[in-house]
C-alpha cells in the first residue's frame, strides 16, 4: 500500500477541479484503508473503541461487485434519565461509497447537512453539485484523519 505522503495531492493547493476532487476520493480511499482494511472485505458492522474518543461504528449498507456503500457514526451515550440504559446518539452520520476497483471513496451524504438548492440550468447547476462534493468529501477527509490520530482501527 502507498503511503498517502508520497501521493501529490493537487486538491490541497488547487482546490475545486474534478481532477482535483478525484484525487480528494483518493485521499479517502487511503484513509478509510487504514482505519478498516480493504473495504470489500468488510461485513455487517463493526465498532471501534478507544480510551479517549466515543465509539466508532461503521455499518455495511449495500454491497455490489465492485462498490460497497457504508454508514459511519460516532456514538454518543445520552443521558440515563427514566431509561434503564443510556441512550445512543449517532453523529455525525455519513453515507459513504467505496468504489474498490478504482480505489476512490466518495461522501455522498451527510445526515442533517444543508442541501444547496440547485439552480434553474446549465454551468451553474454543475458547479453547485461540484462545490457540495468538495464540501462532503473534504470533511470525510478531516474527519478520517481525526479518527486515525485518535487510534480508532476497525481492521
Amino acid at each position: 500500500m502507498q503511503s498517502e505522503l508520497v501521493i501529490a495531492s493537487s486538491w490541497r493547493a488547487k482546490p475545486r477541479g474534478f481532477i482535483a476532487l478525484m484525487q480528494l476520493y483518493e485521499s479517502n480511499y487511503l484513509r478509510l484503508h487504514q482505519l478498516c482494511g480493504d473495504p470489500a472485505r468488510l461485513t455487517g458492522e463493526l465498532c471501534s473503541r478507544v480510551g479517549r474518543d466515543c465509539d466508532l461504528r461503521i455499518n455495511v449498507l449495500d454491497r455490489s461487485a465492485y462498490t460497497v456503500t457504508l454508514q459511519l457514526t460516532h456514538l454518543f451515550g445520552g443521558p440515563v434519565g427514566a431509561y434503564p440504559d443510556p441512550v445512543l446518539t449517532t453523529y455525525p452520520d455519513v453515507r459513504i461509497r467505496a468504489y474498490c476497483d478504482a480505489r476512490l471513496v466518495q461522501a455522498q451524504e451527510w445526515a442533517d447537512a444543508p442541501v444547496l438548492a440547485a439552480p434553474q440550468r446549465g454551468r451553474a447547476v454543475l458547479d453547485r453539485e461540484l462545490h457540495q462534493r468538495w464540501s462532503y468529501n473534504i470533511m470525510l477527509n478531516k474527519w478520517l484523519e481525526y479518527c486515525l490520530d485518535l487510534g480508532h482501527r476497525f481492521a
